[in-house]
């Protein structure tokens, strides 16, 4: 199935999210059912599309509820979910907490019906891919202000990412902000094809990965996503939780992450007299070298823990994480450059992402054993964000637009925007501020060429909300709390 062929079956069935939506389903909800019910179709063609065995029990599969309608589909579907909650291992982690929203046994025959004659929902001869309800998501994400955007990375920066860091069969890859799995299935797909030793390929699908994500609902997607896969049959290769809360035990060859936006760990309170206060989140970990509020260097300190010796990175992270001043902000740079090869940061241009006001980085690290020397010897440095303009609907990224910093990565050639910067170049710069750019911008010489109106639009936007959360960070030294 082409990748429109999945498309027009994305839009056939958000077309109905409208319908419900006006009889009172949320769009959330209406994704969250549909991909149950998705999965219960996929994992029904998987078994008898591709021949791969199911692990859900038989009486809970898809043909239980295809065959029903009326009040007795309901039924079935809401004792399903509640049965199939309590499955050990991957089905467990699925459907946990899982409920019926479409209670109505005629709206729920309509949407089971929608699926059941559509499709195949999966590709013929290819591993299953969780395009579908990504899809929705996306949808989801882009036509309302909150939800799932915040959980995506554009996937050309993924598979941009893991083409560079090049995870390798029999090494082991972590994701400690998983969201619905893009790096792990990007990692999975660069890895499979390298050998075909069983062997190997048994630990690739049941034991090279593992996701972490503080999200209830993120992390039943992501496990759908991995299962559909093939990866994961048994156990689960996901968890629900918070990756910073307790020192881990488990170490990695790579980790590929896009930690959460947001500058703060905190959380509102509600008190019984209707008083709302925010409690601050500090996490008491002994291998923190820095105690620090910003949740970006807190996973930048933890990705350094998890990491084996001479094991690789790639991580996106704000742009606060170059140049926060203070001593954790300076501290965690000055390690990342004594203690961990730092060898390239990649500069993303702003529109990429659903969450306005976003300038973020890729840094690629790689850990190496103690030493009294410093392990990063030289730095380059990509811009890809000078004069560089996308938005999500008329110019969305596409791969080959990263194409060229793939090769710049490879070869280690400088151009006119790929840069190398020596290690006393850095070190001698301002409390080692590594906010570093060298272009000029061609809007402020030319007004020819000025970006179109939605993207300086967006651009205005972007630094509004930058300026204020620096406000808001000072408001905040000062002994106040901006709301």
């Amino acid at each position: 199935m082409t990748e429109r062929d999945y498309s027009s079956l994305v839009s056939k069935v958000w077309n109905y999210a409208h319908v419900l939506r006006d009889q009172g389903i949320s769009y959330g909800d209406y994704v969250e059912q549909i991909t149950y019910l998705l999965f219960l179709k996929m994992d029904d063609e998987r078994t008898a599309l591709l021949g791969e065995p199911s692990i859900i029990p038989d009486e809970y599969r898809w043909a239980q509820l295809a065959g029903r309608d009326g009040d007795a589909l309901e039924l079935q579907y809401r004792h399903s979910l509640e049965e199939l909650g309590k499955e050990p291992g991957l089905i467990g982690t699925i459907f946990r907490k899982a409920q019926n929203k479409l209670t109505d046994p005629a709206k729920l025959k309509r949407v089971v019906s929608l699926i059941a004659s559509e499709g195949p929902w999966i590709g013929i001869g290819v591993d299953v891919k969780g395009q579908i309800y990504e899809g929705l998501l996306e949808k989801n994400a882009s036509e309302v202000k909150s939800g799932a955007g915040q959980y995506f990375t554009p996937r050309p920066v993924i598979d941009a990412i893991v083409k560079c860091v090049h995870p390798r069969i029999g090494e082991t890859v972590c994701d400690p902000a998983c969201g619905t799995g893009g790096f792990l299935l990007s990692a999975y797909d660069f890895m499979k094809t390298q050998k075909q030793d069983r062997e190997l390929l048994r630990h690739l699908r049941h034991e090279a990965f593992q996701g972490i994500d503080i999200v209830d609902e993120v992390v039943r997607l992501c496990a759908m996503n991995l299962y559909l896969h093939g990866i994961g049959n048994g156990g689960s290769p996901v968890r629900q939780g918070d990756a910073l809360a307790t020192l881990p035990k488990e170490r990695y060859d790579v980790v590929l992450t896009n930690p959460p936006f947001g500058k703060k760990s905190s959380y509102k309170v509600v008190g019984q007299d209707g008083q709302v206060t925010t409690e601050r989140e500090n996490y008491e970990r002994s291998d923190f070298k820095f105690t620090t509020s910003n949740k970006q260097l807190n996973f930048l300190q933890h990705i350094m823990t998890i990491l084996n010796d001479y094991g690789r990175a790639g991580v996106v992270l704000p742009d606060n994480v170059l140049f926060e001043a203070g001593k954790a902000g300076e501290g965690i740079r000055k390690r990342l450059l004594e203690q961990f090869n730092f060898h390239t940061l990649l500069r993303l241009p702003t529109g990429i992402w659903y969450s306005p006001g976003v300038k973020a980085n890729v840094l690629f690290f790689s850990k190496r054993p103690a030493s009294k020397e410093a392990q990063t010897r030289e730095l380059w440095i990509y811009d890809f964000r000078t004069n560089v303009h996308f938005t999500l609907k008329t110019n969305p990224l596409k791969s080959a637009d990263l194409d060229d910093f793939v090769q710049c990565f490879k070869e280690r050639q400088e151009t006119d925007r790929f840069r190398r910067f020596s290690y006393d170049d850095l070190t001698r710069r301002d409390k080692l501020n590594l906010d570093l750019f060298w272009l000029k911008d061609d809007s402020l010489q030319d007004l020819d060429h000025l970006p179109a109106p939605e993207v300086i639009a967006a651009e205005i936007v972007e630094n509004l909300q930058a300026a204020l959360e620096q406000f808001t960070m000072v408001a905040e030294a000062l002994g106040k709390t901006v709301e």
